[in-house]
């Protein structure tokens, strides 16, 4: 049975993944683009996490917390180049 929700699951976060992407490309404003980017990260730490439970190891849940921490750094200096036109100081 868990077999079956990881299966669901890989598809439901890929679809989201396309969704995101699709926002990337076409979205009006460049904040849009910012948050379509944190989700895609978003969507895949789920997706690590979600292999990492498929295959029954450690390491990719250590991956996707490196992942969650350049995502996070990332999102956080992109929206002060936006605020402030330069990110460091």
């Amino acid at each position: 049975m868990i077999g079956y929700a990881l299966l669901f699951a890989y598809g439901c976060f890929s679809l989201g993944l396309l969704f995101c992407l699709y926002r990337v490309v076409f979205a009006p404003g460049l904040s849009d683009r910012v948050l379509a980017l944190d989700t895609m990260a978003i969507n895949m730490i789920a997706l690590l996490t979600l292999f990492g439970i498929d295959k029954g190891t450690t390491m990719y849940f250590e991956a996707s917390l490196m992942f969650a921490m350049v995502g996070f750094i990332s999102t956080v200096a992109y929206a002060k180049f936006v605020l402030r036109g330069d990110i460091i100081e």
